[in-house]
């Protein structure tokens, strides 16, 4: 038997990058998929035969909408997220306002209203970032929202416990994403800065998409139905090293 057959389950930021890769994974454990984004072409993309739903998840209305009408759920993993670059002193507001909204306002508001839907036995898994356990130059304002995430997945963790719903975080280093993509191309030497990023852990890649959305599968699976509350570094050993 496949890992999620038989299983309901929501993804955010299902358009692109770690989403996208980690939908078409679970769709093959034999998951039936609700797909979150901005843009429905793009969900199409990613898994044509799956129920897709045009959403901001930083809007409150519109989450609250959505839970109204979403069917019972055995598992979240919510991916959906952005990157601003810069530094506490450097950022505009509205830089640390969007990284808020983007990358910790979205996941909670999503949790707050979707938990209800949640069945017994589920699992969540949030995605936050290895530098949002260690601070890294130029990333400030994102680094602070996904270490929030990181004690959301807590959080959630202990209050979940008595319905046996599990939540945890995972904290990918640097994956070659459409994300990281964009950051590389508003640099001035994007293969000097890929380069870069290569080396920032002691196995010196950079992630794959595939690599993470097999550690999500396993969270979602009933093999980690002993972990729950945990912030899992996958970044190739930077979080335990550097």
């Amino acid at each position: 038997m496949s890992a999620l057959e038989g299983k309901t389950i929501l993804v955010s930021g299902a358009g692109s990058g770690l989403g996208r890769t980690a939908a078409r994974r679970f769709a093959a454990e034999g998951a039936e998929l609700i797909l979150l984004g901005r843009r429905l072409d793009a969900l199409q993309r990613t898994l044509p035969g799956a129920r897709r739903i045009s959403l901001d998840h930083a809007d409150a209305r519109a989450v609250a909408a959505f839970a109204d009408q979403c069917p019972p759920l055995d598992g979240m993993f919510l991916a959906a997220g952005q990157l601003l670059t810069g530094s506490v002193e450097d950022s505009p507001i509205e830089t640390f306002d969007a990284m808020i909204s983007a990358n910790l306002r979205g996941p909670w508001l999503l949790c707050h209203h979707l938990g209800r839907r949640l069945r017994r036995g589920a699992s969540v898994v949030l995605v936050g970032s290895n530098i949002g356990m260690r601070a890294i130059p130029d990333s400030a304002a994102y680094s602070v929202a996904k270490a929030g995430v990181h004690m959301l997945a807590k959080v959630l963790a202990l209050e979940w416990a008595p319905r046996r719903v599990r939540c945890n975080a995972i904290a990918p280093g640097p994956v070659l994403t459409d994300m990281v993509r964009g950051r590389l191309s508003r640099t001035t030497d994007p293969k000097d800065e890929l380069k870069r990023l290569a080396q920032v852990n002691p196995l010196k890649r950079l992630g794959s998409e595939d690599e993470v959305a097999a550690l999500a599968l396993h969270l979602l699976s009933p093999d980690s139905a002993w972990t729950t509350g945990t912030v899992i570094p996958i970044d190739g050993g930077a979080a335990a090293v550097y």
